[in-house]
């Protein structure tokens, strides 16, 4: 299932909601701007999950502007969000169909925080550079959160799971048939130091998907996803793959399985802010 369909997102909503950084939220208010309205922009913002977890856990007045391709995405976005802040603040939401890969400072003046979920792992180390260059001249705070690190952790173990680990991953870091290669795992670290050398201060928190039992669905979706992408890497891996993936579906229709898929968040701070702070 492609990670965009409107249905994966809603499934996979809980998860990323459980998994999130919370402790990111208080410095986060803190070095957004008080008693003024302050302007978020969303970056690939899907079906706007990020957006309901995150407007009502913020105060103040807030104006949401939404960036996906996709139109459909958008205006689920846009008219989901909540009205009302954590102190009961007005919230409002706009949407803005653009290349997120083209956003530059001058297209971020006016903007308090730009905001992003499971987004860094699908831009190259270019897009990257040119991002955080972006956010940094335009001195926004940025809060990047649930982008994949590459650690997969499944209880029972297997031996084929690192196999299927390590394709995945190469998976994440192909290149494309418009010629663009991903970071993939790579980019948390990747997009951390780009801020810490444009001069920012940067906040990483480890955060992890924790499926258990009583989410069976969004492990199987997750699963088909997981060992699709790592034999379309590795075609020759399909015959053991295959076996592998009726076991563990198997698994954990009968409430077996347990897994843990390790992302990270980070809250980058503009010089300007946090010497201030």
């Amino acid at each position: 299932m492609s990670e965009f369909e409107p249905d994966w997102l809603y499934l996979r909503e809980p998860a990323d909601a459980a998994a999130r950084a919370t402790g990111l939220l208080d410095p986060l208010q803190d070095h957004l701007p008080a008693g003024e309205e302050v302007v978020i922009r969303d970056l690939g913002c899907g079906t706007g999950s990020l957006g309901r977890w995150l407007a009502a856990r913020l105060a103040g007045t807030q104006r949401w502007i939404l960036h996906d391709h996709d139109t459909e995405l958008l205006s689920r976005a846009q008219g989901s969000l909540p009205g009302s802040a954590l102190d009961g603040s007005p919230v409002t939401a706009v949407a803005e169909q653009r290349d997120i890969t083209a956003l530059r400072a001058e297209d971020l003046a006016g903007t308090s925080l730009v905001t992003a979920s499971a987004l860094l792992d699908l831009l190259t180390r270019a897009e990257i550079t040119a991002l955080a260059t972006s956010i940094a001249e335009a001195g926004c705070v940025a809060l990047l959160m649930l982008s994949v690190t590459g650690r997969v952790e499944l209880s029972p173990a297997d031996p084929i799971d690192p196999a299927i680990a390590a394709a995945f991953n190469a998976h994440q870091r192909r290149v494309t048939e418009d010629g663009r290669r991903l970071l993939g795992p790579n980019a948390v670290d990747v997009a951390a130091a780009e801020f810490r050398r444009l001069g920012a201060t940067v906040r990483r928190a480890e955060t992890a998907w924790r499926l258990g039992p009583d989410q069976a669905e969004l492990q199987r979706q997750w699963l088909e996803g997981w060992v699709g992408a790592a034999v379309e890497q590795l075609p020759h891996l399909r015959p053991v793959a295959d076996v592998y993936l009726r076991r563990r579906l198997e698994q954990a229709a009968a409430g077996e399985l347990h897994a843990v898929i390790h992302h990270a968040d980070l809250l980058v701070l503009p010089p300007s802010l946090e010497a201030a702070a």
